[in-house]
């Protein structure tokens, strides 16, 4: 855990660092935009391969097809339990502070054009769309099109079933994979050298270009937010958490250096391979966790669950409109079928939330331009809140499938905290 603890201290110093720049230096902070993006860009180079690779080998292994149904069925369960749990959540935080009544007045949608572009990609996130976009044109293109994991994840699968039903001929194939994803996790870990680089310059660029002002009038919502979210994970995740039989706040230690990197890249595919290499120290089955990870970066986001429900109340109360239960309701059930859009990237959640909002009427789409400003703060949340809600869920699903090695998982955490004080 040596080279863990050192990454996690120069992330911790990158983003100070970045931060800093940003508040003195506004214009060279903004600069440093192709910086933190290169960073994004060669994590998601490894990331459509590496998540292939492994979910291939997961699904290919014994059981097949009905281990993989019973993994899906009881993965889909957890993930749409927990996610409306958030949903709902988010929803009675809007009813309870009502944080958009103190900014009631129409005059604060002044450019819509701002929002324009979020709409178009929303309108995509229809079923009918959805389901288009989730079927890729050819194989290549599942690796080559709009990074979208699901698709990936589509092709892994049924290949993954080909190969169970393979037998000792396919052996020269298995062994390809396993040395294919032992140089893909090799060349992630090369790539997260860069990690406080990377941080540093898109925290850099965030204080920079958006700066205090962002925040000033808005600071109530973000702050709001970002207390749900933490109470989400501290009770709820928590609660599941100390079921299972390990406590949520070692198990955030434990993954303190890929926080880190989320809080300054608010991507969630940063540390999506770091996640599944902890995940099997900790003792959860290899399979499971191919399975369920690539699978909850669309299925399974619970901070944009919560940000969509609070924020669509928000746009309403700011607008002066007011919903009925029943409405509220309706919001829920749109903003799980838009959820599962979403992808573990920086942006993604704003889409689905212009998604939610096309689908009800009664909130017009352009008072989006009420939060476009600060949605890049709140989108460190939603990405912390996403990922260690994975990782919660993967340790779950091992336990129910019986694939966790319990005694592992608690010693694991506890050497991390004793070896971190």
């Amino acid at each position: 855990m040596k080279r863990a603890g050192s990454l996690y201290l120069w992330v911790l110093i990158g983003i100070a660092a970045g931060a800093l720049l940003g508040v003195v230096s506004p214009v060279s902070a903004v600069a440093l935009k192709p910086l933190g993006d290169s960073f994004l860009a060669l994590i998601k180079l490894l990331i459509a391969p590496l998540i292939f690779c492994t979910v291939v080998e997961g699904v290919g292994g014994a059981g097949g097809a009905t281990r993989l149904g019973r993994v899906a069925g009881r993965t889909l369960v957890y993930f749409e339990v927990v996610s409306t749990l958030a949903l709902v959540i988010g929803l009675v935080v809007g009813n309870l502070f009502k944080p958009g009544a103190a900014l009631n007045h129409p005059g604060l949608i002044l450019d819509t054009a701002a929002v324009d572009g979020f709409t178009h990609r929303a309108a995509d996130l229809t079923l009918v769309g959805y389901l288009q976009h989730l079927i890729p044109t050819t194989f290549v293109d599942a690796f080559t099109g709009q990074g979208d994991l699901l698709q990936v994840l589509l092709v892994a699968i049924l290949i993954g079933l080909a190969l169970s039903q393979s037998g000792p001929a396919a052996e020269p194939f298995r062994a390809v994979l396993r040395s294919t994803s032992h140089v893909l996790f090799s060349a992630i870990r090369l790539v997260m050298f860069l990690a406080p680089l990377g941080a540093g310059a898109a925290m850099a660029f965030t204080i920079g270009k958006y700066g205090a002002g962002a925040l000033r009038d808005l600071l109530q919502f973000v702050l709001l937010f970002y207390a749900t979210c933490a109470m989400f994970v501290v009770v709820v995740l928590g609660l599941i958490a100390s079921w299972v039989g390990f406590s949520i706040f070692r198990y955030l230690r434990y993954m303190r250096a890929e926080l880190l990197t989320l809080l300054g890249t608010s991507s969630s595919e940063t540390v999506l391979a770091p996640l599944m290499q902890k995940l099997e120290q900790l003792g959860c089955g290899k399979r499971t966790v191919a399975l369920v990870v690539p699978a909850g970066y669309s299925f399974n986001l619970d901070g944009t669950n919560i940000y969509m429900t609070l924020a669509t109340l928000f746009v309403a109360q700011a607008l002066g409109i007011e919903l009925t239960l029943t409405e509220q309701l309706a919001i829920i059930g749109i903003a799980m079928l838009t959820s599962k859009g979403a992808a573990g990237v920086s942006g993604s959640g704003f889409v689905t939330l212009a998604a939610t909002l096309i689908a009800v009427p009664k909130i017009p789409v352009a008072g989006l331009a009420l939060i476009f400003g600060i949605d890049r703060f709140m989108s460190e949340a939603r990405a912390l809140t996403n990922f260690i809600g994975n990782g919660v869920a993967a340790i779950v699903i091992s336990r129910w499938e019986g694939d966790l090695d319990l005694a592992r998982l608690q010693s694991e955490l506890t050497s991390e905290t004793e070896n971190s004080r």
